[in-house]
């Protein structure tokens, strides 16, 4: 966590180009954002027999968070019952999907195992931590594109606010494929800036070319507030807000008014005015509708030019199934530290994006008590977090 929040200090993308996407027919990025991710040693057969790459790289963040909450040796809480999982990824391991579409070509079954299926699923990321940490609490698989790493973070906050559950595992992972980018692609949404990857993606800004496809995964560990000082818990945020919603209207195309709607739920679910949010973490996909409703929703909401706004996915690229709970996590760092991430190549703000206060250049140091982190997905899925400085 702190490596990533000293990362973003450093103003540059992990933007590259790929060898690989420019092979492609068809295809007109060539552009990704790896998150360099290796399997570790100790990941060894066993373990990793019904993962793809998507559930392990969720095993590796998770283990780290739960190291990180004092909760790793703590077998009665994990496998107490008090303990849930809310996790998710746009899809499961495309490897494993291929195996099963051969079936579809070849019209023979030669490379499905009997693990094949659990490295598919849609619930593969929650299900397989949840065997692989022993635990017997709440699973809420969450596959909301994406909105899938704030969407579990949201049904964690809410399980342990019910009383459900004292403490929840939560977040968001994907691995890379050319499939997804391919998505965007077909669109005309993927920047092909391929000669000058580290100008991209530059969202909100007038010349903004689109977004650029990452991958990764992310963890945070929520617990009752109580529970956590009782133990002598390092907190380093509370979760007071949550906002969902849907469009209802269309697949693709985003609404204004839906999503500064779902705004306005997290501040009513925390209680809190708007002129209280020091910073907004920005969805900031970089295409053209995507940028124009989220600004008109988020100045709707906070006002002309009253609140901070950035976006992370200029560093980053977009995560997809992750971006909710890496955002959340660089959120809740940036409101430690007090310094808030600039929006990496705006250069000139769109005026179409609303009038609203997008940090520029060397970041903005800000102390605030109250941040908000916005995500919104393929489908109309509308998510807002408020988080509390502790």
């Amino acid at each position: 966590m702190a490596d990533a929040f000293a990362r973003l200090k450093v103003l540059r993308n992990c933007v590259q180009v790929s060898e690989d996407l420019a092979t492609y027919k068809g295809l007109h990025t060539a552009l990704w954002a790896p998150s360099g991710y290796v399997r570790p040693e100790s990941y060894t057969r066993k373990v990793v027999r019904t993962m793809s790459p998507v559930s392990e790289m969720a095993l590796f963040a998770t283990e780290q968070a739960l190291r990180d909450a004092g909760l790793a040796e703590d077998v009665a809480t994990l496998k107490g019952g008090r303990l849930g999982i809310a996790y998710g990824s746009c899809s499961g391991g495309v490897e494993a999907n291929l195996d099963f579409a051969s079936i579809l070509v070849s019209r023979e079954v030669k490379n499905v195992t009997s693990a094949t299926y659990l490295k598919m699923m849609p619930q593969t990321t929650a299900v397989n931590l949840s065997v692989h940490f022993g635990t017997t609490g709440r699973l809420l698989p969450t596959g909301t594109a994406c909105t899938s790493g704030s969407l579990a973070i949201g049904e964690a906050y809410e399980a342990i606010a019910s009383g459900k559950q004292d403490v929840m595992i939560a977040g968001g992972a994907e691995e890379f494929s050319v499939t997804q980018v391919a998505v965007f692609d077909t669109l005309f949404s993927t920047s092909c800036l391929n000669e000058t990857p580290e100008k991209t993606p530059c969202a909100f800004d007038k010349s903004r070319t689109g977004l650029v496809i990452g991958d990764g995964a992310a963890t945070l560990i929520l617990e009752e507030m109580d529970r956590a000082r009782a133990r002598g818990a390092r907190i380093l945020a509370e979760v007071v807000g949550f906002g969902l919603n849907t469009d209802g209207r269309h697949v693709t195309q985003p609404n204004a008014e839906t999503m500064a709607r779902a705004l306005a739920l997290a501040l009513e679910d925390a209680a809190l005015p708007p002129s209280a949010i020091g910073y907004v973490n920005a969805h900031g996909t970089a295409t053209t509708l995507g940028d124009i409703a989220e600004g008109t929703a988020t100045q709707s909401v906070f006002g002309a030019g009253r609140v901070p706004v950035s976006t992370i996915k200029n560093y980053t690229g977009h995560t997809l199934g992750a971006c909710g709970a890496i955002e959340a996590i660089l959120t809740v760092e940036m409101l430690r530290n007090g310094w808030f991430a600039p929006n990496l190549n705006l250069v000139e703000p769109d005026a179409r994006c609303g009038e609203n206060d997008f940090i520029q250049g060397e970041g903005r140091a800000r102390e605030t008590e109250y941040a908000m982190s916005d995500n919104f997905a393929f489908g109309g899925v509308n998510t807002s977090l408020v988080f509390r400085r502790v």
